[in-house]
């Protein structure tokens, strides 16, 4: 059954990435052209007090940390410096690894999510036919609301970000609006922990008129 109201989190999937691969140039490309609209929504998000968590790929480098790789992606050779470089964390963000496509396969994800009692992700990055896709099943597996906005999303080709998008609307009951149309309320109320301490929380609410689930 569906959870019960609660906060939301603003999830970055694999946009801290170097992009450097054979063929990398569409996606290259379609990540920098949705860069800035994602970096509003972040700061937007921050802004509410919504978790901003960066979900991204270890790239099969088991020693590295988040750190290592901000700073490895965001080098001027890399074909995705200029992306990592808009979108680069801040200190009050949270960053989880992940070494396979979804956001929650062997990855502490899922108990960050609890700790924070979420309840709605707001899924946004690339590819969004792939790592967007497949963290969204398994979010949707274990009952979490998903709003992945259309303009925040990127993939190698227009076709395979439409695919997904109609993927995530028809069989995962998500809402697909553009991000300006996601409204980010802050509120407040107890948490679980910390003696009764209040923190903000938000709802997304529906998109405007125009705006496709």
């Amino acid at each position: 059954m569906p959870r019960t109201a609660g906060a939301s989190a603003l999830l970055l999937v694999d946009v801290i990435n170097d992009l450097d691969f054979p063929g990398s140039g569409p996606l290259v490309r379609a990540a920098e052209a949705m860069a800035d609209g994602l970096a509003r929504l972040a700061e937007r998000a921050r802004g509410a007090g919504v978790p901003v968590i960066y979900v991204n790929d270890n790239f099969g480098r088991w020693r590295s940390d988040w750190r290592s790789v901000v700073a490895r992606c965001a080098a001027g050779e890399a074909p995705g410096h200029r992306v990592t470089q808009r979108l680069r964390p801040t200190p009050e963000d949270y960053f989880v690894l992940k070494p396979k496509h979804s956001g929650f396969f062997a990855t502490p994800l899922d108990i960050l999510l609890r700790y924070l009692r979420v309840d709605t992700l707001v899924l946004t990055g690339f590819a969004a036919d792939i790592c967007i896709l497949a963290t969204a099943h398994d979010a949707y597996m274990r009952d979490y609301r998903i709003v992945v906005p259309r303009d925040c999303v990127a993939s190698n080709t227009r076709a395979k970000t439409a695919f997904a998008l109609n993927e995530i609307r028809e069989v995962l009951k998500g809402s697909t609006p553009l991000s300006a149309s996601i409204r980010l309320v802050a509120a407040s109320r107890k948490t679980a922990r910390g003696g009764g301490k209040p923190r903000a929380t938000v709802r997304v609410l529906g998109a405007r008129s125009g705006s496709r689930r």
